[in-house]
């Protein structure tokens, strides 16, 4: 029988004059992942910090077994900005110890894309202050990672991943033994990772076995069950059951639910979109010309993104785009913003790129835009318009789709000020909807948003007649919304992939392994043997060299000290770096030297 490691004993909570936790119980045992959903200020990330002991419960009981070793990534790290990466992920390891150490080196590839963490201006040895949130959080992950655990808990672990992080973490987590508690609203990440889940809601906690399909399809019967008044939201669970169920693209898990009751359960749900009837609409809203690319070449600065780039985009066209960082996803959407804005005056650094005269583009880009704090969350959606066409004969006002995106009529009149990050991204895709576009630019839409609020989103889009261009690292909404995939690989090209995330990412492996340098020759099977003499003589210059590791080591732990002392001292702190970088070359050397001598002796 699993040992227990944690027990969470009427657990109660309260913000304010709102209970987040009320009378919760739980309990995390040996080998459990358990996966957390809910919507946003629910009180996913306030039941995880309770669980770890990081926040104080305002009654009831947690304990922990004894000698339990924890690890937590919060959403806010507590690294030292003085240090260096080496000194946070790695700490007081020498060169040759770490690099033979298989996690170490799988966690680095993974999360940083190899050992010399190419992303970064000096590798290992870049401080941390001035790296973006981004990269900060990948080196708390990594450094979680690094250690040996019981149990791990991780909030948002795959905010600032991007498709081939994700995949890889999922793989890492698998084959980890720690017991695990995410949260996170990456659905095919809990589908691959978690065995059971808890779903928080209105101050209790929800448990369900299976990942997250056994969980769509659990709570869906529960509410059936149970004849709640909830229609709306049972129909979406019901809707995304279905999608599940029938096979979407690219899906590899094996939900354990009884197959016949799923399939009663959704016999009557048609399918998520009838893509005939939507790209006729979207024909008759937007004529045959949407966005037309010619020998285009995009620019970035200096660099080029993409170079002799013809493509076509037309009515009713829902295309998912994916790449890596950098190749141009981003620069692609904005130069053809630009030559909509513009009504095709303003052209890219070469090439051409004709739009349709009909287009209306909405553009969420990642930057949220800011608004007037004292505006109410209803008056910024009426700025727009009062009341929205759909398609179909379907209209709604600014009111209900203020509902539909988890705006309570109470909600409604919150200023704009007081709402959190997910929820000003509800508010700005609000807007853009409000305006009736007919094409529609998302960059990375799923930031910061809840499962809950997902679903409506993708159940939004399922009827909206229009072309569709979505760019994010959440593999569900992409397959969920768009019908192709489409892929920028770093080569300047723009590559259509039948199969998928799936091919996208076998043809990123196969770049990584061809562009890895060719294995050392085999040693001649001739080579002479080691005399007894030889080996006595390389153990002794071994140690020697030992011993001159460890003086350095020291220095390098005095540097980091006085660096973190003078951090506002910049121009102190560079030429305390300059002597790191110094030691960093001797330490090389002599871990080379080391190798050659270790195969001797």
């Amino acid at each position: 029988m699993a040992a227990n490691l944690v027990n969470v004993e009427a657990v109660s909570k309260v913000y304010g004059t709102r209970a987040l936790l009320d009378g919760v119980s739980l309990g995390v045992s040996e080998g459990d992942r358990i996966g957390v959903v809910g919507r946003n200020g629910d009180g996913k990330t306030t039941l995880v910090r309770v669980l770890a002991k990081l926040e104080e419960a305002d009654s009831g009981r947690v304990t922990h077994s004894g000698g339990l070793r924890l690890g937590v990534l919060t959403q806010h790290d507590s690294l030292d900005p003085a240090a260096t990466v080496r000194h946070e992920v790695i700490g007081d390891l020498a060169d040759h110890e770490w690099a033979g150490n298989a996690k170490i080196r799988d966690v680095l590839t993974g999360l940083f894309g190899g050992l010399d963490l190419p992303a970064f201006p000096q590798g290992l040895d870049t401080v941390i202050g001035p790296l973006s949130g981004g990269e900060r959080r990948r080196i708390a992950l990594a450094k979680l990672l690094i250690a040996e655990q019981d149990l791990i808990v991780l909030d948002e672990p795959t905010n600032h991943l991007d498709v081939e992080g994700i995949a890889w973490l999922a793989r890492h987590l698998q084959a980890r033994r720690s017991a695990l508690v995410c949260v996170t609203h990456d659905r095919w990440f809990l589908d691959q990772v978690c065995t059971r889940m808890w779903d928080v809601q209105r101050g209790t906690v929800h448990e369900y076995e299976g990942g997250y399909s056994d969980y769509v399809f659990a709570r869906a019967e529960r509410e059936r069950i149970a004849a709640t008044e909830e229609a709306k939201r049972q129909n979406l669970v019901r809707k995304e059951l279905a999608w599940l169920r029938r096979g979407a693209p690219a899906r590899t898990s094996k939900p354990r639910y009884r197959v016949e009751a799923a399939n009663e359960l959704i016999a009557d749900v048609p399918p998520p979109r009838d893509s005939s009837e939507l790209m006729r609409f979207a024909s008759a809203r937007l004529g045959k010309t949407v966005f037309d690319l010619e020998d285009v070449t995009v620019q970035a600065g200096p660099k080029t993104l993409l170079k002799h780039l013809t493509w076509q985009l037309g009515p009713g066209d829902r295309v998912g785009l994916v790449g890596v960082n950098g190749a141009g996803k981003t620069s692609l959407l904005r130069a053809l913003a630009d030559a909509a804005a513009s009504q095709g005056e303003r052209q890219p650094a070469a090439g051409r790129v004709a739009v349709g005269r009909t287009v209306r583009l909405a553009y969420l880009s990642q930057d949220v835009a800011e608004l007037p704090p004292t505006l109410r969350v209803l008056e910024a959606v009426q700025q727009i318009r009062d009341r929205v066409d759909l398609g179909k004969g379907r209209e709604m006002t600014a009111g209900q789709l203020c509902e539909r995106f988890g705006f309570t009529k109470e909600k409604q009149w919150t200023p704009v000020g007081d709402l959190s990050g997910g929820e000003r991204r509800r508010l700005q895709m609000l807007r853009l909807l409000m305006d009736e576009p007919n094409v529609l630019f998302l960059d990375e839409p799923t930031n910061d948003l809840d499962i809950e609020t997902l679903t409506q989103l993708e159940d939004l889009l399922d009827g909206w007649p229009g072309s569709l261009v979505v760019i994010s690292h959440d593999r569900f909404f992409l397959e969920r919304t768009t019908d192709r995939t489409l892929a920028l690989l770093g080569d300047a090209t723009l590559r259509m992939l039948p199969r998928g995330i799936d091919e996208y990412l076998e043809r990123r492996e196969r770049m990584i392994q061809a562009a890895a340098p060719a294995p050392a020759p085999a040693a001649p099977a001739a080579k002479a043997t080691t005399s007894a003499a030889d080996a006595r003589a390389a153990k002794k210059e071994l140690q020697r060299i030992e011993r001159q590791l460890d003086r350095i080591s020291e220095k390098e732990s005095t540097l980091h000290s006085r660096i973190a002392e003078n951090a506002t001292d910049f121009e102190k702190v560079a030429g305390l770096d300059a002597e790191l970088r110094e030691l960093a070359g001797e330490r090389e050397e002599l871990e080379m030297r080391w190798l050659e001598l270790a195969e001797d002796a």
